[in-house]
């Protein structure tokens, strides 16, 4: 009987101290259907950028970003982007993503092929001056030991 007690009240303490995930936050439809479709990055900044080199996404320098092309797709979540700037590194990915109820954009890049659920690593960005035609994507960085605004500028193409 008191193995039974001892047990339910573990089990009560381990489920009621359960954290808030960021992947199981309520989504904003509302945000996620105003980027429905084609947008450019036609710049990214932050502080140091004449002297700080920012490796965006594990992919390339993000002044390669600058001119890539990315495609949301709000119904499923899903999407592409890809680079297209001379003299960087060629690359095009599927993409998934969705914005919390935080304002936190949340993106997975993908293998040709690969499921969104199969990818462990993936990105929280903040989403910030969401218009009609435009809107910011801000991922926090640390440099010399503290955090930097990296800020994706984002167009819509035509």
């Amino acid at each position: 009987m008191k193995k039974i007690f001892f047990l339910t009240a573990m089990a009560l303490v381990l489920f009621s101290c359960k954290t808030a995930s960021i992947t199981n936050a309520k989504t904003d439809r509302s945000a996620q259907v105003a980027l429905k479709g084609n947008w450019v990055i036609n710049s990214v900044t932050y502080p140091g950028s004449e002297y700080i080199k920012v490796n965006s996404f594990q992919i390339a320098d993000s002044q390669c970003f600058v001119g890539s092309a990315w495609k949301f797709v709000s119904n499923n979540n899903k999407g592409t982007m890809a680079l297209t700037k001379f003299d960087c590194p060629a690359f095009s990915s599927p993409i998934t993503w969705y914005i919390n109820a935080n304002g936190e954009f949340v993106l997975k890049v993908l293998d040709a092929g690969e499921k969104a659920k199969k990818v462990r690593d993936g990105y929280i960005l903040y989403v910030a001056n969401q218009t009609e035609s435009s809107f910011q994507l801000i991922d926090k960085i640390e440099v010399g030991g503290k955090l930097t605004d990296v800020v994706y500028q984002f167009q819509r193409a035509n």
